[in-house]
């Protein structure tokens, strides 16, 4: 995946073979506090949406990469906490060892390595609760950007004067269109009628119908998407 500042992207995976990745409740409530610790730090989350073997995410860039302030607890567990800005490499002459409460040291984490740790995390959880082994998502997570920034070129080009997405699939293509599809997907599916009432997506907190935190409604009226 390559991502760049300012730049809003589809990103998307799924179960390898389309496999569940979803098995009860807690399951998505506990990948969606992993989006808020391992994605949110990076920009703004525009839309998202879980579904029993895959998972849609929208999001406006804003730091490719942030500092990531490593801490050995009590319970001698080493814990790391992103901070929401882009920051220099900060080093503790003991980093070759542990990091401690009273010496923590930074790193520079970037975003597409977050996403992966995301993702092994949470496979390792899914493991351990379904006394399984191996991937449990596709190899490659997939990342679109729906919005002509410089410095990617890879999925737009200019032709008389027209710039055009060079991306086959129609629902991939430009944010309002990647804003409803991602929405609508739940009821395309046959798992809801309406899609306010398919609890693991954006759209009660758009609607105003809930107030989640993952998603950011100011940052959604600002650019002119609405459902």
């Amino acid at each position: 995946m390559h991502f760049e500042s300012g730049g809003i992207y589809h990103i998307y995976n799924q179960g390898n073979n389309r496999q569940t990745i979803f098995y009860n409740r807690e399951n998505y409530i506990f990948f969606l506090q992993k989006i808020r610790d391992y994605v949110q730090p990076y920009g703004n989350i525009l839309a998202w949406c879980l579904m029993p073997n895959h998972f849609h995410l929208m999001m406006e860039v804003v730091n490719i990469s942030v500092g990531v302030t490593f801490r050995n607890h009590s319970d001698g567990v080493t814990q790391s906490h992103p901070v929401t800005k882009e920051f220099p490499t900060q080093s503790h002459p003991d980093t070759k060892e542990f990091p401690t409460q009273s010496h923590p040291f930074t790193k520079i984490r970037t975003l597409n390595d977050s996403i992966g740790i995301m993702l092994r995390s949470y496979t390792r959880a899914i493991n351990i609760q379904e006394n399984r082994t191996g991937n449990l998502f596709r190899e490659e997570t997939k990342a679109i950007c729906l919005n002509e920034i410089k410095g990617i070129s890879s999925n737009w080009f200019t032709s008389y004067g027209v710039t055009i997405m060079n991306v086959q699939i129609p629902e991939y293509q430009y944010s309002q269109v990647c804003f409803n599809y991602i929405h609508a997907n739940p009821v395309k599916s046959g798992l809801v009628i309406n899609p306010e009432d398919w609890e693991f997506s954006s759209y009660a907190d758009l609607k105003g119908l809930r107030n989640g935190k993952v998603v950011n409604r100011e940052r959604v009226a600002e650019l002119g998407l609405v459902l």
